[in-house]
């Protein structure tokens, strides 16, 4: 493991993961080595993860000055590995108590934070307490669970004398949204993980001046992500609310289900925000409660253009097209909820994607915008101008389904082994209505207003041709244009799919 030597000469080591731009990580407990972080539910595909171990903890060394266990003495500790890794600035990760050893680097330095994250963060940095009674109500949410009673009998025997690895091992079931195989694994690793003589001497008098620290941050411009977990009492979502109002550009997760090791719990559900927030080009707005991720190109002043993708796909699908469109355009590409960075809320069908375009052109003010999708995408779009005409000003429509009952009707789809891309619920929640479809979304088609452009793939796609036909016959201010490519227009033959949508009228006022 390579290692630094820190201000006072002690040697600290740190572990990478993954790679990519770096992201430091400090890790909790607090006085736990970062192994417990693993790859962060597999964060580490998408950043180089720098797992810092505290002074005294995993292959660190020990300080020749125990006080310098104290959080506010390990703020060096962080800008010499910066110093280090030779980056001018950093993005910054901090779990539980270790949100505070952040807090503060963020506070001495705030000219060295890229961004800040914040996962399920301890505010004591920040004045934001949670008191016993606080945490023992919110516990409560746990009541309902099978290995409640035996777990809060030996959180209620606790008392002053208690050793500390014996108060972890009382409240380790309540720190994990489901208390499962995978919690129970975790959770076994923090006796040996931890440096149980310093934990005490973290919090210690003098680590923490709420006031002076709060004073600090207005002087950090980096925006600041902090997550809670829907069912941890330590910070409850309240209490991470309270500590997201103390930065000036901060922004709340709840995570729902999770608790406090939010990817144990749900490791895509954890990952999605935090890339979409550490990536420059991602990013969000709230519609209706689900979190909708989405890219932008081009000049603000210039007419708007909205990329809408089909199942299975994400705004990334039209990297290609919105990098030519944005030399006179203004484009969005949204990742819908099921799909890529946003959430997964478990709610679909193709009314329901109608409606979260709708809201997605309200909240950012695109009334009037070019639509320009594909596929399931395409068919929300065309709903959405039949049922908001005002939101709606053209309409390119690339391979959409047409709404008549299929015959024969999809049979179940079976899911693919392994990770995906997007929530499968998707899959059969649409397939559903494409098998029996409201008759309205098709018997309506001639009430749509917007100009149309329908594009066609050909043979070699799965769509009906004659419907797409019969679609654009329907329309009252249509063209049809077939370009041989199958499915993916737009990816394969993005030169041609590129001119149609020109001549259609893409082009700079």
């Amino acid at each position: 493991m390579p290692t630094f030597t820190t201000y006072d000469g002690t040697v600290l080591s740190y572990r990478i993961e993954g790679e990519g731009e770096p992201l430091v990580c400090l890790a909790g407990g607090p006085m736990r080595d970062a192994s417990y972080l693993g790859d962060l539910g597999g964060l580490a595909a998408h950043r180089s993860l720098v797992l810092l171990d505290a002074r005294g903890t995993g292959a660190s060394a020990e300080p020749a000055d125990p006080g310098t266990y104290r959080c506010d003495r390990q703020v060096g500790d962080v800008e010499a590995l910066r110093a280090h890794l030779g980056l001018e600035r950093i993005d910054l990760l901090g779990h539980s108590a270790a949100g505070n050893l952040a807090t503060l680097y963020a506070a001495a330095h705030p000219g060295r934070i890229r961004s800040l994250v914040l996962v399920t963060s301890a505010a004591r940095a920040l004045g934001v307490v949670t008191t016993d009674e606080e945490w023992d109500e919110a516990a409560e949410v746990f009541a309902d669970r099978s290995w409640y009673p035996q777990a809060r009998a030996a959180l209620d025997a606790i008392g002053p004398d208690t050793p500390l690895p014996r108060v972890w091992e009382a409240v380790a079931p309540f720190a994990y949204g489901r208390w499962d195989e995978a919690a129970r694994e975790h959770a076994a690793g923090t006796v040996g993980q931890t440096r149980w003589e310093a934990v005490s001497a973290y919090h210690g008098e003098g680590a923490y001046d709420p006031e002076a620290t709060r004073r600090a941050l207005t002087a950090l411009t980096a925006p600041v992500l902090v997550l809670a977990g829907e069912y941890d009492a330590g910070p409850t979502p309240a209490k991470a609310a309270e500590a997201a109002s103390r930065f000036p550009r901060a922004e709340l997760v709840v995570l729902p289900g999770a608790g406090h090791f939010p990817w144990v719990d749900d490791p895509d559900a954890f990952v999605r925000p935090v890339v979409a927030f550490l990536d420059p080009e991602v990013r969000t707005v709230t519609v209706d409660g689900v979190r909708l991720a989405y890219r932008v190109r081009g000049s603000e002043d210039a007419p708007p253009v909205v990329l809408v993708h089909g199942r299975g796909e994400s705004g990334t699908t039209w990297t290609r097209i919105a990098a030519e469109l944005a030399a006179d355009h203004r484009v969005y590409a949204v990742d819908l909820r099921g799909h890529g960075l946003s959430d997964r809320p478990g709610r679909y069908g193709f009314d329901v994607f109608r409606d979260e375009l709708g809201g997605f052109l309200r909240a950012l003010g695109l009334t009037g915008a070019t639509v320009v999708a594909h596929s399931m995408g395409a068919a929300a779009a065309y709903l959405l101008a039949r049922s908001e005409p005002e939101l709606v000003g053209r309409l390119v429509l690339e391979e959409p389904p047409v709404f008549f009952p299929l015959d024969p009707p999809r049979p179940p789809a079976v899911r693919p082994e392994g990770p995906l891309a997007f929530d499968w619920e998707i899959v059969p929640s649409t397939d559903a209505q494409l098998n029996a479809p409201d008759p309205a979304w098709r018997e309506d088609v001639p009430e749509i207003k917007a100009p149309t452009l329908v594009l066609a793939g050909g043979p070699t796609s799965h769509v009906s041709q004659d419907r797409l036909s019969w679609l654009a016959d329907r329309l009252p201010d249509a063209r049809l244009v077939p370009i041989e490519a199958g499915h993916l227009l737009h990816t394969n033959r993005p030169d041609e799919f590129l001119a149609a949508i020109r001549e259609f009228g893409l082009r700079a006022p």
